[in-house]
């Protein structure tokens, strides 16, 4: 009798500790798979992209993009601003989304 008591806890033990294991590593791959980095990221050229592809960017949506289109080409992506196409605080949540490539000549 003193085996049995001593079988069951310990196969109890062992099988929450198998099934913890595969639950913490699918749970750390979800996250690293959710978070994509800007390095990662495709970035947005704002001389030749779609008015469709800039309104998709945050805080940018049919005016903006409008404005952003008729405006081109830039020379530099910070150049949305100096020109007062959009405000510093719509061009700091997407600068890092954005290039601004030269046509080559």
């Amino acid at each position: 009798m003193t085996g049995r008591r001593f079988l069951l806890p310990f196969a109890l033990l062992l099988a929450l500790l198998s099934f913890a294991a595969p639950v913490g590593a699918q749970t750390t791959k979800d996250k690293a798979v959710a978070k994509p980095t800007t390095a990662t990221a495709a970035v947005l050229d704002i001389n030749s992209a779609s008015k469709a592809d800039l309104m998709a960017l945050p805080g940018i949506g049919e005016a903006y993009s409008q404005k952003i289109i008729d405006g081109r080409p830039y020379k530099r992506k910070d150049e949305l601003v100096a020109k007062k196409i959009i405000p510093q605080a719509t061009y700091d949540k997407i600068k890092d989304q954005i290039i601004a490539k030269q046509s080559k000549k």
